[in-house]
């Protein structure tokens, strides 16, 4: 009897370890996809072209995911190898801490939560387990402890001393070194208590999207149950983001919560990662209205690379959504928000952005029109949003 035990209890534990090294990126591989399909070819002069770029993109959920970010991965869509390889001068990483059952477009309750098992099989610490709060905390942690265990490769911004040191070494240091910024997808993070933004401040995030696949106590969601505006808590909040120089996003927010604070804004707001409806009619995809609030407020819009925000997976159907917000506000409220990492498939990673370039051309833009679309804009929105209100920029 005690050896049947003993071979039972060894069982479980095999199949144990088993589950935590192996489901995490079994999980991933099936969500974070590239399809497959071809690619054009790239030409000579687009190569040539991207190789000069300061690229900036304005999304990714890359730090959910139980995985080295310092080396390169068989899965997934972006870790520093590869950033380097696509030449991007500034990341932006968001976190993501909550995500419900059966997750789609249309109306989501934020009754459940699919990411709580997927933290709690890739062994976060504890504290992680029960709290959104903690896991921003974590993620955060995690890019410090990549940053500083990059030998300088990797290097952390959260205020523009930071991204002029990364700027400045881009031009000098072979290969050029990755920055990355932090963000949040969605501030139900904060766990209820509006001043929790100041830990997630302290700890560099400097950009959030108020809502993510659900309503919450600060605004409605695209994809929530009732879709309204800012709550009064919630007007409260982008007044707190704005004066601390946390850049506002707009991305998955409801329509009228987009309004709301299109209305209110004292600084640039982003869409970090979408489309537009002109292009693929999708009803988390800005409207022509929207794009031109966004503009009003001198930000950007980020496009992204999977079928719901482009209505395809190519990089024609990228340069087209660009092309579009180009047409109707003008060039410099282009940017990119790839959503790679963000359960999305995508036609190609983030090695090989240099499709985007190519698109770009393909489309008809000029090289100074696809150097602002491809990061200045973006640059330029980053450098005066993290900068606290009342401070100025140099």
């Amino acid at each position: 009897m005690r050896r049947w035990l003993i071979g039972i209890v060894a069982l479980l534990v095999v199949g144990a370890a088993a589950f935590f090294l192996l489901a995490p990126g079994m999980i991933e591989r099936g969500l974070n996809k590239v399809d497959g399909k071809p690619l054009p070819t790239v030409s000579a002069r687009a190569a040539a072209l991207h190789k000069t770029l300061t690229i900036v993109d304005l999304h990714s959920d890359s730090l959910l995911w139980g995985r080295n970010f310092l080396n390169r991965a068989t899965r997934g869509h972006m870790d520093l190898p590869r950033l380097e390889e696509g030449n991007v001068a500034l990341q932006i990483l968001s976190s993501t801490t909550k995500s419900p059952k059966g997750q789609n477009y249309d109306a989501n309750g934020d009754d459940s939560d699919n990411i709580t098992p997927l933290v709690i099989a890739q062994l976060q610490p504890v504290r992680t387990w029960n709290s959104l709060l903690e896991r921003s905390l974590w993620h955060a942690t995690k890019l410090h402890r990549a940053a500083a265990a990059s030998n300088g490769k990797l290097m952390a911004v959260a205020n523009p001393a930071e991204l002029d040191t990364l700027l400045a070494a881009r031009r000098t240091k072979t290969p050029p070194p990755v920055g990355a910024m932090l963000s949040v997808e969605g501030l139900h993070d904060l766990d209820g208590n509006i001043d929790n933004l100041d830990k997630l401040y302290g700890a560099g995030v400097r950009m959030a999207g108020i809502t993510h696949f659900f309503d919450n106590i600060f605004a409605g969601s695209m994809h929530g149950m009732k879709k309204g505006g800012l709550t009064p808590l919630g007007r409260d909040l982008i007044g707190r983001m704005e004066a601390k120089g946390m850049i506002v996003d707009i991305a998955h927010c409801s329509h009228a919560c987009v309004a709301d604070i299109l209305k209110m804004a004292r600084r640039p707001v982003v869409s970090s990662h979408g489309g537009v409806q002109a292009t693929c009619k999708v009803n988390r995809n800005l409207t022509d209205d929207e794009i031109r609030g966004v503009a009003a407020t001198g930000g950007v819009i980020g496009i992204g690379y999977w079928d719901a925000a482009v209505c395809d997976t190519s990089p024609a159907s990228v340069a087209r959504a660009m092309k579009h917000v180009r047409d109707l506000v003008g060039i410099q409220y282009v940017a990119l928000g790839s959503d790679y990492d963000g359960a999305t498939t995508v036609r190609f990673d983030t090695s090989k952005l240099v499709q985007v370039t190519q698109a770009l051309l393909d489309a008809g833009f000029s090289d100074d029109d696809i150097r602002a679309a491809m990061g200045g804009n973006a640059l330029r929105v980053i450098r005066a949003g993290i900068v606290p209100m009342g401070m100025g920029t140099k």
